[in-house]
């Protein structure tokens, strides 16, 4: 039922825009008719407008996993570089909340810990919207940033790196069998934002299931039941995605398929200095608009990586 309604929604969507041409076009022959300021600038507008919903449908079309529609669930991790990782860490954060943002999607924070200095030195957060996972596949990888460091003294140019990783969430029907036996559950402080409550009581919860060694934890909400049962919807999201991806002989050597977070292994690199790009080396395809991609402009490097994955699917 729910995949019928999908494919509705989509056929109205092309139906809408069908329709949304064919005014336009009745529109630019009126003016070709009558001189009309007004209604030129507003045709004109009309267009852009057109042309950013016709990407976004020719982006969906690209999408046929499993689970694309469903849920995001990213982790980022600081790598090589210290402070710098860290900082650069907490501006990827800030780039995937803008996109969420942009898109009118939903952006929750499950757990999170700090550098010792600055910024970030992991988090786990969610984005709910729909094809949200499909979209944000493209982010999986090493991103590269290279800039001349705010904590130098000496102004030296500094490269760091962080790794992105997206799993969907999954849908709580899902067949996976977690026994009680198999989870070890630990409660402790709360060291991230969420005030002072989370802060003077053990509401975290970390969840290890033993026989994979996958791990899943959360500590924002202010309730330890809460917590408990959004470590358990991560874990069985872990577990979903362990399951399915039969090369995968732990959720360590997910990480280990991605290489180190260090030089050599990016998917993407984001020059600050000397000059401006931002890059990917996968598609090949380049801005030095970064300042638009740091504020969550994302949707043509993700267009690109989808139109890429297809083309080395045949």
């Amino acid at each position: 039922m729910l995949k019928h309604d999908n494919l509705k929604e989509i056929v109205n969507s092309w139906e809408s825009l069908k329709a949304r041409v064919d005014s336009l076009i009745e529109m630019d022959n009126f003016l070709q008719q009558e001189h009309d300021e007004e209604l030129f600038a507003e045709l004109e507008q009309d267009k852009i407008k057109f042309e950013a919903d016709l990407k976004s449908m020719e982006t969906k079309t690209k999408l046929s996993g499993k689970h694309d529609m469903n849920n995001a669930i990213v982790s980022i991790h600081a790598g090589a570089g210290g402070t710098e990782s860290c900082d650069w860490a907490q501006m990827l954060v800030r780039m995937y909340s803008r996109w969420a943002e942009n898109k009118g999607f939903e952006f929750v924070t499950v757990d999170i810990l700090d550098g010792d200095e600055a910024g970030i030195k992991s988090i786990t957060f969610m984005i709910k919207g729909k094809f949200a996972y499909g979209l944000l596949q493209s982010e999986i990888g090493v991103h590269r940033l290279v800039r001349i460091s705010p904590f130098d003294a000496n102004k030296r140019r500094h490269t760091s790196f962080a790794s992105v990783d997206v799993i969907p969430e999954v849908d709580d029907d899902i067949d996976i069998v977690i026994e009680e036996k198999d989870l070890r559950i630990d409660t402790y402080r709360s060291t991230g934002a969420g005030g002072q409550h989370v802060n003077t009581t053990d509401s975290a919860v970390r969840i290890t299931h033993l026989p994979t060694n996958i791990v899943a934890q959360s500590q924002t909400e202010r309730s330890q039941i809460k917590n408990k049962a959004t470590a358990m919807k991560l874990l069985k999201a872990k577990l979903y995605e362990f399951e399915q991806e039969k090369l995968r002989q732990s959720y360590e050597k997910h990480y280990d398929e991605k290489g180190l977070i260090a030089w050599g292994s990016q998917i993407r690199s984001y020059v600050f200095m000397p000059y401006q790009l931002v890059k990917d080396h996968r598609t090949e395809y380049e801005t030095s608009q970064v300042a638009k991609v740091m504020d969550g402009e994302i949707d043509e490097f993700i267009s690109s990586y989808l139109s890429w994955k297809l083309e080395n699917k045949k």
